[in-house]
């Protein structure tokens, strides 16, 4: 029998095996929340060494600075220095991880209460948000308000991991009076999705594999979980939205009369040869090819980042959108919105900001405050006449310039805005456009 040849795992052939193999992988967007002391960072850390997305260099130097009797893997992902000397974490801290099945970006977002709108930035693009619950002191208030952000912010699935129940004794009750507790409130939410999971990331118990400290319990590991949640059903395939990021012309002798609009597919499916309709102009004309990062492709559907040509010399700009002729976004300069407010500085009526929605930025005015909502009782104040730093509530805002907005539930591009003060450039609001009842 011959020898087998080496194999060039840098030959261009390898290369497009490699890359086709990670295309063809889903990726999952997942936010962490839960109160302080939960265990989220640890929780991560865990995901992160059984899965063996840590480097034997990272794991010594986290091993050195760890300072108990254990290796503190929280130490993974609180990188700042404040969150090290705190034991908590601040900022938003973006963590990649993969399995032979799944590619994760995973959000490590704060539990306290004054980074509410840290844990709105994280949970605003995610697939599925895990809430974490100290098994000891069961549903406080932060673990309610971050289930009503997920479910405010419409993340298809939500996990209830019950943490540390080594330190119940692996109580079934204990895990039982959470669970059901945990269920009652989320009737009264919009989730669809609720799974429980009791486990110890602190020691790995149904994190990566089974635990047999829980014999009593019959679902999944919460990685198993992660790696089968069905997320392809929750893109918006029906409404075609196409917001112009770009006008590329190259004016090169290879591309003379080359002329697209690059942008990323916000919902719905573009083929060549569709009739679509531009917004705000109104004009209807066919797409003549949808062009990827290597050349044409027969289709294009979110999140595909394209650039699409059109058959006819129609004007185009950013911040326009394209769109199909029967099924149009709503063209509109009043916005009634769920604000989530993320300045000092409170926002009051007749305040002037920027709002940028899509592609598209637009002054704007704020008419009036309907209500603040208080997120942990759900209860609507009537005589608010401010929002201040990380509250919600009902605000209508009048923009210079029309928007092609949807509401928030059927598509979660086109139905978000986040508003800007012009004078410091700092982004100091996200809203939601709810359905209108």
């Amino acid at each position: 029998m011959s020898e087998l040849s080496a194999v060039d795992v840098h030959s261009p052939a390898a290369e497009q095996a490699a890359e086709i193999a990670t295309a063809r992988k889903d990726i999952l967007r997942i936010a962490t929340a839960g109160s302080v002391d939960d265990g989220k960072s640890t929780l991560i850390g865990r995901l992160l060494y059984d899965s063996k997305a840590v480097f034997e260099d990272q794991y010594a130097a986290i091993e050195r600075a760890s300072k108990g009797d254990y290796v503190d893997l929280a130490l993974l992902t609180d990188g700042l220095r404040a969150e090290r000397e705190q034991g908590i974490t601040i900022d938003v801290a973006y963590r990649y991880f993969s399995t032979p099945r799944r590619t994760f970006i995973l959000a490590d977002t704060p539990g306290h209460v004054q980074y509410t709108r840290n844990m709105v930035t994280g949970a605003s693009t995610a697939d599925l948000a895990i809430v974490l619950v100290d098994a000891r002191k069961g549903l406080v208030e932060q673990s309610r308000r971050h289930a009503f952000l997920a479910s405010l912010l419409r993340v298809p699935h939500l996990v209830v991991a019950v943490n540390k129940m080594d330190l119940v004794d692996w109580s079934e009750d204990v895990y039982e009076r959470i669970r059901d507790e945990f269920s009652a409130f989320a009737t009264k939410l919009s989730i669809h999705d609720l799974t429980v999971v009791p486990i110890s990331a602190l020691h790995g118990d149904n994190v990566v594999t089974r635990s047999d400290n829980t014999p009593w319990y019959g679902g999944p590991s919460l990685l198993h979980h992660l790696e089968h949640v069905h997320v392809a059903g929750d893109r918006n395939l029906v409404d075609t939205r196409f917001p112009v990021q770009y006008v590329i012309r190259p004016q090169s002798d290879a591309h003379h009369d080359y002329r697209g609009y690059a942008g990323t597919v916000a919902s719905g499916v573009l083929r060549p040869g569709d009739e679509v309709q531009v917004l705000p102009s109104g004009l209807t004309t066919t797409v003549a090819a949808v062009d990827g990062p290597r050349g044409p492709v027969a289709e294009a559907f979110p999140p595909m980042a394209v650039t699409v040509r059109l058959a006819d010399d129609v004007d185009v700009s950013r911040g326009d959108l394209i769109c199909r002729p029967g099924n149009v976004p709503q063209v509109t300069q009043d916005l009634d919105a769920l604000v989530c407010w993320m300045a000092e500085e409170p926002l009051r009526p007749r305040q002037r900001l920027a709002v940028k929605h899509t592609t598209r930025s637009v002054r704007a005015v704020v008419k009036e405050l309907t209500y603040r909502l208080d997120v942990n009782t759900l209860h609507r104040d009537l005589e608010a006449t401010e929002l201040g730093l990380n509250d919600i509530g009902r605000v209508k805002l009048r923009t210079t310039q029309p928007l092609f907005v949807d509401d928030y539930n059927s598509n979660r591009v086109t139905g978000r805005f986040i508003l800007v003060d012009e004078a410091t450039n700092a982004t100091v609001g996200a809203g939601m456009l709810p359905p209108h009842r």
